[in-house]
Formats: structure tokens, C-alpha cells, sequence
């Protein structure tokens, strides 16, 4: 949703969607089948296929069925083990990574973040999706309610870890991240999934490009109540916000509403603890669990 200006933001963010991917379900589905049939043709189960490619067997489903997208290295085995056709090769160059098990009000957002030139974000219910680590976003879609089917549990995964590419992928932009520290202090899932979370914050924030402050539980002051938030500036300079709640989640291209909500955002960044007393922090909290 947009107001204010509509048809001069409704310009600059279509500028920014210009070149959109097409549904990834047809080329996941397309490149399981594949899989599927050159694994038949060679005679092996899914179970004897999966040692062969170092996956385990409902990973293999997953992939033959389109739900999960692979990566190199599987596609890599799937060749050796099939015979080195090359059509595996092939098949992956058209694979499309995009919008499969995101929410549909988030999709969004998600194409303005695979072009912003800077991504910001706030979080105080939950570790942020980009920071997650598969033992943790896991747990959060188990507890999903209504439940989720295991294909529908899967597909969430998968989209979350394939949205992480982008702190590695664009290592010249700066992703910046704020979370409350009561985050931390949940041990959704249990002190083991906790113990991977953490872990899995600390390996993402050590490049450079990437920073995260914490906001501690005892500060007095705090000028970003009214919930989570993200801020991300476009090639054409552009500043965008996005806003999310139950169910749904509103796109904010106003330039007055995204100068305060920045406002709010830069005063923030100042109260929370540095990036180094927020790394030590983890590695304490790390330690306790």
C-alpha cells in the first residue's frame, strides 16, 4: 500500500520492479522432474540417491517435488551420480530463486530488497529472517498456527534460507540490523536451537557490510514502540519503508511518513549498544546457555 504522491512513488517503485522474476514454482517443479527421472533411469531410490549426493532422502523428495531449491553442490552430485549428462548443468541455469513460500504481502518487499543499496531493520518480536538460522526458523513455522503441512513447512524454509543469500551475494551493501534484546533472551525452541541461533548471528555479522546493535532490556528510552520495522534506499534513491503485523504487512513510500520513521530509526541506532558491546553480548549469552 502506498498514499500521498501515489503516482510519483507508484513510478519509483515500479522502476525498481522493472525487471520481475517469473512464478519459481514452474522451473523448481520442472527441474525436479528432471532429477526425478534421470535418478529412475539410473535405477536408485530416493534413499540410495540421497547418500550418493550427500543429502538425505527428504531432501531429495523435496527437490523432485519443486519445494526446495538446490544448490550447486547437489546439482553438482546429481550429475556424477546420474552419469554426467549435462542436462542437470543446464536445467540449474534456468532455475529462478524468488518468491515461493513468502507470505503474499511480503513479496513485495522482497524485490525491492534484492536491488536496495542499504536495508535497515528493526525487530522486537522475533530474530530477524535474514539473521535465522534453519534450526530456529524452522521451530517458528512448526509453531505456525493454523499448522502448516510438511510441504507448505518446507517451502517456508526454504524461502527464508534462499533470502539469506543476499548478505553474501552483495557484500558492497550495507545491511544494518537493531533487535531488542529480550530476542535473545527466548529460548524459542529450546537451549540447543538457541545456542545454533546464536552462533549462526555472530558468523552473519562478521563481514563488514553487515552490523547489528542490540537494544537492552534496561534501557529507559525508546523511540520505536510502535513495533518492527524496515527502511531500504533504491538504486534511484528512493527511500522505502515497510511496516509488518498479524497477517499483514503495509509498504510505505510517503517521503514525509519514511522521513520520520528514519528519524525514528537513526535515534534508535544511538540508544542501542554498539556493534561491538552487541557482538559481546551474544558470545555472553552464548556462553550461559
Amino acid at each position: 500500500m502506498t498514499h500521498g504522491g501515489a503516482s510519483e512513488n507508484e513510478d519509483d517503485l515500479t522502476a525498481c520492479e522493472a525487471e520481475r522474476e517469473p512464478d519459481p514454482s514452474d522451473s523448481l517443479r520442472t527441474f525436479g522432474a528432471v532429477v526425478q527421472a534421470l535418478r529412475e533411469h539410473a535405477g536408485l531410490s530416493r534413499e540410495e540417491f540421497g547418500r550418493l549426493v550427500q543429502f538425505s532422502k527428504h531432501t531429495v523428495e523435496s527437490v523432485e517435488l519443486g519445494r526446495r531449491m538446490p544448490d550447486e553442490s547437489f546439482v553438482e552430485r546429481a550429475e556424477e551420480a546420474t552419469g554426467n549428462t549435462g542436462a542437470l548443468r543446464k536445467a540449474a541455469k534456468y532455475l529462478t530463486r524468488g518468491e515461493a513460500g513468502l507470505a503474499a504481502w511480503f513479496r513485495r518487499w522482497a524485490k525491492l530488497e534484492k536491488v536496495a543499496v542499504s536495508l535497515c531493520t528493526y525487530e522486537c518480536r522475533l530474530v530477524p529472517g535474514l539473521l535465522q538460522s534453519e534450526g530456529y526458523a524452522r521451530t517458528l513455522f512448526e509453531n505456525r498456527i493454523p499448522l502448516l503441512t510438511d510441504d507448505q513447512m518446507e517451502a517456508q524454509v526454504a524461502a527464508r534460507l534462499e533470502r539469506q543469500r543476499m548478505l553474501y551475494e552483495r557484500p558492497t551493501v550495507p545491511f544494518h540490523f537493531i533487535v531488542e534484546e529480550h530476542v535473545f533472551l527466548r529460548k524459542l525452541g529450546g537451549a540447543e536451537v538457541m545456542r545454533a541461533q546464536l552462533d549462526h548471528v555472530l558468523d552473519c555479522t562478521a563481514p563488514r557490510n553487515v552490523t547489528l546493535q542490540i537494544m537492552p532490556v534496561d534501557s529507559e528510552t525508546h523511540p520505536c514502540m510502535d513495533g518492527p520495522l524496515r527502511l531500504l534506499e533504491t538504486p534511484q534513491g528512493r527511500r522505502i519503508a515497510y511496516s509488518e503485523g498479524q497477517e499483514n504487512g503495509r509498504l510505505i513510500a510517503d517521503p514525509k511518513d519514511v522521513r520520520l520513521l528514519y528519524q525514528r530509526y537513526d535515534t534508535l541506532r544511538s540508544q542501542a549498544l554498539n556493534p561491538t558491546l552487541s557482538r559481546g553480548l551474544l558470545e555472553q549469552l552464548r556462553g550461559e546457555l
